[in-house]
């Protein structure tokens, strides 16, 4: 199973790790500390020297009820990031966290190599006509409703039969348009209760039905900080065994704040006898 990044084939048959890299002011874990160009840089040597193979960054934040921003202060935020990023390490695989599609056209234009969209689409009628075209690959998260709503929008008759539904019938439109690489989020925490998550996770493996890598992101969030009663800096060891349990149940990459602890559950799990 592979993707193809900018000519660049990553073979996802080991699992990879992608560093989070927020250029908000108010994201729910790092928010802030990185709207700095030079603070931005050293954090994505550390996040490179740790061992990501792709570096996701957003300039929206997507927490329950975050406030909305324009798409000129979205590219405003991202897009000499980007620049910056790639002069500094130009072989840095850059995924962008956004679901407007000209936001998507001005990173790719700019040397991003990948598009995480929550929405899946929905967000932008224009996404899956901008990924075809640009032929990259394309994160695909389910959510119902916007991130001011989500949270609202958690009722279910069978939960993972509907999001099993909701990507068949992604899938389907993103290859009407004839994007090739694409890849699953089952979207912890949005628009689904902790009971929820859980839930998801469990069953985990039955989205090997879609035939298509799965990326999840659990990374401090509230699913394992409210089980715990704790808080999202003392969450770290926590997402490591829901990124061990997702590794188990065929997870090809992870999307974590932590890389370095992300990266040896990897190598410790490719140890293992879990694999044929």
């Amino acid at each position: 199973m592979t993707i193809n990044c900018k000519g660049q084939l990553i073979d996802l048959s080991v699992p990879k790790v992608m560093g989070i890299l927020n250029v908000t002011p108010n994201s729910f874990f790092d928010g802030g500390k990185y709207t700095n160009e030079s603070k931005m840089l050293t954090q994505v040597q550390k996040i490179l020297e740790d061992g990501a193979t792709f570096i996701d960054i957003g300039a929206y934040s997507s927490k329950p009820k975050s406030e909305f921003v324009s798409e000129e202060l979205e590219l405003l935020r991202i897009v000499p990031m980007v620049n910056s990023i790639l002069a500094h390490f130009p072989e840095t695989l850059i995924s962008i966290d956004t679901f407007r599609s000209e936001v998507a056209k001005v990173c790719i234009e700019n040397g991003a190599s990948m598009i995480n969209d929550i929405s899946a689409g929905f967000g932008d009628e224009k996404m899956l006509a901008t990924i075809a075209k640009y032929n990259i690959p394309y994160v695909m998260m389910h959510m119902r409703g916007t991130p001011q709503t989500m949270q609202s929008l958690t009722s279910y008759e069978n939960i993972i039969r509907e999001l099993l539904y909701y990507f068949s019938e992604r899938i389907a439109q993103a290859r009407s348009y004839g994007i090739n690489d694409l890849i699953i989020d089952p979207g912890f925490g949005f628009a689904k209760t902790l009971e929820q998550n859980y839930e998801v996770l469990q069953k985990l493996e039955l989205f090997e039905i879609l035939d298509l890598p799965l990326l999840v992101g659990f990374s401090r969030k509230s699913m394992i900080y409210k089980s715990l009663n704790s808080s999202s800096e003392k969450a770290l060891n926590g997402t490591t065994v829901l990124n061990t349990i997702a590794l188990t149940k065929g997870v090809k990459i992870l999307r974590v704040h932590d890389v370095k602890e992300a990266v040896e559950c990897v190598t410790l799990f490719n140890k293992c006898s879990f694999k044929e």
